[in-house]
């Protein structure tokens, strides 16, 4: 369906066109297998997720022991499938070959995000309805418009991994933004229902609250720029560049997420799980730079070496905060295991190398009578925190004897670091199948085992010196780039509607009224003001226009049967007064006062999915509470826990909250299916 994305009027161009088309999801690409193999996951979690979910109620409801047996049985195959499927969808997390520049030959992979799977939907019988029955207009007219909204969808699926998808992406959140202000009040739902899958649990979140959707496409917005810096090819300058670019980028979007959206059902979208892949980001953006600095070659000087040292202990450092923030809760039940191993290597392999940058330094650089003892003391002493007990720096510049044991102490520590790095790969399976990773971790620990094995070691056994930590330190900041909408300039499908400022689903309207004007003497008989559309104002009561039925305020839509809801005031008079003494027909419309009481909204905790936050959104319509009656208290939030188990229906959905009833309790589990009316902002 995708290949077949044009835009409907061929004779608009091509930078002005709705949007780009998305990449063919039926092409034979390693990442289209990857996300054809996630949808399928995503399925069977379902299933499994359902079926667990009989289970449970049919645990609850029956007495009898032997069916309490077989069901139980029954939970603990659903409970090792469930289970296999996670680490199946782990799997799909950690494949980063796939993403990877096909030219380069020796780099640590970066770790992508994968895009969040959707379900079809249709808008059509929707804002058809609501078209006719909010703004009383012919929704036939709006046809074409709609399926161009669901076109736009459909290939926001599939983005091409470059500018021109997170052009459409962007496009498409943009034209969400018109979307909700047009066809989504804040009293009440239209009937339109979307599903994301979790990327990170396959668990889908289904809800009538187009918030949903316009996070999910955010996080596919930063998954996507993820993946194009997994893509730059990190054996040039140039591609480096765009990685570190790219990797800011998607941290930006991911923090703009967390920001905005405060509440999301969905874990991946939690403030938890979003402020960790923001640090990862920036982590993969601080690697690059260092790649960036090493590209032409790392030169054996003093002062380049230091240089390098404390650039590689910078990188070491911010993937040590990066695996802390993986293991802490409610992070760590979820996020895969093998990316927090992957953050556990690099860490090590990035102090190694600082080790190994500094022994380089006290061992091949010798002070020499013509080099400069103050400056050399000082870029040296700005490795360490402190020095050895009995050390002074200086001294060790100068001393043979103490440079040599100081540097044997770097090597000694920088081959422990190396050897973690690669106990910690071989002990992951998933990582341990990823040859170029293997390759790296190996080469830089034999470097070092051989420039340990080139010095002399007689006399290690009386050497007690301990290397001090390296510090941190980069010239090079790194930062998220907050997300450029303006950048992306989109139209309104809905343009014909009317200006958005007016004719939003928030505004009330009667339906458009005729009114049968007779110039008398020239005169009107009231006056207009206002932007587009224009409003009837000063009217004369006595005048023809109000004994038609024109009321003080009205909007005037359209004059002779023409469309004037994009006019301004001087247009619209010079439509009044072409027609001359002839009666002319306009059609105008009132604003009607509402006072819908809005939804009441309150932060739920789910205890099934860790820290996973929501917001419940319970609305009573208090138009329908007979006024002679004392109404009942509301309820002022769903609340879940284990209490009242056997009134819960099914684990599948929340239950409804109903004014006067009692407050429904129940545990769900980390594969519990939402199915609510959950705000998320």
């Amino acid at each position: 369906m995708t290949d077949a994305l044009l835009p409907r009027q061929a004779a608009e161009p091509a930078g002005d066109g709705y949007f780009r088309k998305g990449c063919n999801p039926l092409a034979e690409t390693g990442r289209s297998k990857l996300q054809n193999q996630r949808a399928v996951l995503n399925q069977q979690i379902l299933r499994a997720v359902r079926m667990r979910a009989g289970a449970e109620n049919l645990l609850r409801a029956t007495t009898n022991n032997k069916v309490r047996e077989q069901v139980l049985l029954e939970l603990s195959f659903v409970n090792s499938d469930l289970q296999i499927l996670k680490e199946e969808l782990e799997g799909l997390n950690i494949s980063v070959e796939v993403y990877q520049n096909a030219e380069e030959t020796f780099s640590i992979p970066l770790v992508p995000l994968g895009l969040k799977e959707t379900k079809d939907v249709d808008f059509t019988l929707p804002l058809k309805d609501f078209i006719l029955e909010h703004y009383s207009q012919d929704s036939s007219e709006y046809e074409d418009e709609i399926a161009d909204l669901m076109d736009l969808r459909q290939a926001c699926r599939t983005p091409s991994r470059d500018e021109a998808g997170i052009e459409m992406l962007i496009s498409y959140f943009l034209q969400l933004g018109y979307v909700e202000n047009r066809f989504f009040p804040p009293t009440r739902h239209i009937g339109v229902l979307f599903t994301w899958y979790d990327s990170f649990t396959g668990v889908p979140v289904c809800q009538q609250n187009l918030l949903l959707e316009k996070a999910s496409v955010l996080f596919n917005i930063g998954a996507l720029y993820t993946q194009i810096g997994t893509r730059c090819n990190r054996q040039t300058q140039a591609g480096l560049e765009n990685a570190v670019d790219a990797f800011q980028k998607a941290a930006g979007v991911l923090s703009y997420l967390k920001e905005t959206f405060t509440h999301t059902p969905s874990y991946d979208m939690s403030p938890a799980m979003l402020n960790v892949l923001v640090k990862m980001m920036l982590a993969q953006a601080r690697e690059c730079v260092f790649e960036q600095i090493g590209l032409s070659g790392i030169r054996n000087e003093f002062f380049t070496l230091v240089k390098m040292t404390q650039e590689v202990a910078k990188v070491g450092e911010v993937y040590m905060l990066v695996n802390t923030a993986m293991n802490q809760e409610p992070v760590k039940e979820n996020i895969p295991y093998s990316w927090s191993k992957l953050a556990q290597i690099k860490s090590d392999h990035y102090k190694a190398l600082a080790h190994y940058f500094t022994a380089t330094i006290l061992c091949d650089h010798e002070l020499q009578p013509g080099d400069d003892e103050d400056q050399q003391e000082k870029a040296l002493s700005q490795l360490y925190d402190y020095v050895p007990e009995g050390l002074m720096v200086l001294a060790v510049l100068k001393d043979k004897v103490q440079r040599k044991q100081l540097g044997k102490a770097h090597l000694r520590k920088a081959i422990v670091y190396h050897e973690e790095a690669l106990r910690v790969c071989g002990l992951c399976k998933k990582l341990r199948n990823i040859e170029v990773l293997q390759e790296v971790l190996t080469a830089a620990h034999k470097r070092s085992l051989l420039k340990y094995a080139q010095q002399e070691t007689e006399d290690d056994f009386l050497s007690l010196i301990q290397a001090p930590d390296i510090l941190p330190k980069t010239e090079h900041k790194i930062e998220t780039i907050a997300p450029q909408f303006s950048k992306v300039k989109v139209k309104d499908f809905f343009h014909k509607l009317g200006p958005l400022t007016v004719f939003s689903a928030k505004q009330r309207w009667t339906a458009p009224r005729t009114i049968c004007l007779h110039h008398e003497a020239g005169e009107l008989g009231f006056s207009l003001k206002g932007g587009s559309p224009v409003q009837v104002y000063c009217l004369d009561p006595a005048c023809p226009a109000a004994s038609a039925g024109l009321k003080e305020g009205d909007y005037i839509v359209s004059v002779a049967g023409v469309d004037c809801k994009w006019l301004g005031v001087n247009e619209v008079l010079e439509k009044l007064k072409s027609v001359g003494k002839q009666p002319v027909e306009m059609e105008v419309i009132s604003c009607q006062d509402t006072a819908a009481s809005l939804h009441s909204k309150s932060a739920t905790y789910s205890m099934g999915m860790q820290k996973t936050y929501s917001l419940i959104c319970l609305a009573m319509d208090e138009d329908k509470i007979d006024q002679t009656k004392k109404a009942p208290l509301k309820l002022p939030f769903l609340s879940w826990g284990t209490k009242n188990r056997q009134k819960a229906a099914s684990t599948l959905c929340l239950p409804s909250a109903v004014a006067g009833s009692s407050q429904i309790k129940k545990k769900l589990s980390p594969f519990t299916l939402f199915n609510t009316e959950s705000s998320l902002y």
